[in-house]
């Protein structure tokens, strides 16, 4: 992501994505940038959750890789904490997914992003995920699905209907991964990405 274009990281346990990136002028999300692969048996289901970014882990987080067959489709972890500083406080929402006490992932949220990129006369808001990047030997034990799921489970509390993403096409891209937890292409692109919405039901 690079604004919420590029965009712009669930529970769950099938695929997994490397990362990806695209929102309105963002670029990406999504984080979900990878592969979208099956998952083992064996996928962990205790243990996960979210942190802040602090400088405790800043090396861990930055340390994450995903493998280089994706790395066309999603910004390295230090990219997306670099535009995290430069949006307006409460813009990007990035967290280091933890499984236990080890790092397996980052994702970034985009919260209430002007679509538009401050070039349309009023400005059109929107939520989602900005980025996805599950570490390469990681990947394939629901990480991914946990990061989409959690992203999601943040935008209702926050009251959001919707959640958008964008991801790069092409082989060893994460569109699979993101049709398969039911984003749907909206017709739109963003920084030559595709742009993904996927409903919000509320509680």
């Amino acid at each position: 992501m690079t604004r919420a274009t590029e965009r712009t990281e669930g529970t769950g346990r099938t695929e997994e994505s490397a990362g990806a990136e695209g929102t309105a002028g963002a670029e990406g999300t999504a984080a979900a940038e990878g592969t979208a692969r099956a998952d083992s048996a064996d996928a962990v289901d205790s243990g996960l959750r979210l942190v802040e970014i602090t400088p405790a882990n800043f090396g861990a987080a930055t340390g994450i890789r995903v493998r280089p067959d994706q790395e066309f489709a999603v910004a390295p972890v230090m990219k997306s904490l670099a535009e995290a500083y430069v949006h307006p406080p409460g813009v990007a929402w990035p967290r280091l997914i933890m499984d236990g006490d080890r790092p397996v992932g980052f994702l970034m949220a985009f919260l209430d992003l002007d679509w538009t990129g401050g070039t349309g006369d009023a400005p059109l808001l929107r939520s989602g995920l900005w980025r996805l990047n599950v570490a390469a030997g990681e990947q394939g034990r629901g990480y991914g699905r946990f990061a989409v799921e959690s992203v999601a489970a943040e935008l209702r509390r926050r009251g959001a209907q919707e959640m958008y993403v964008t991801w790069h096409e092409g082989e060893n891209g994460p569109e699979d991964f993101y049709l398969r937890l039911g984003f749907r292409e909206n017709g739109e692109k963003s920084e030559g990405e595709t742009v993904g919405v996927l409903p919000l039901e509320q509680p």
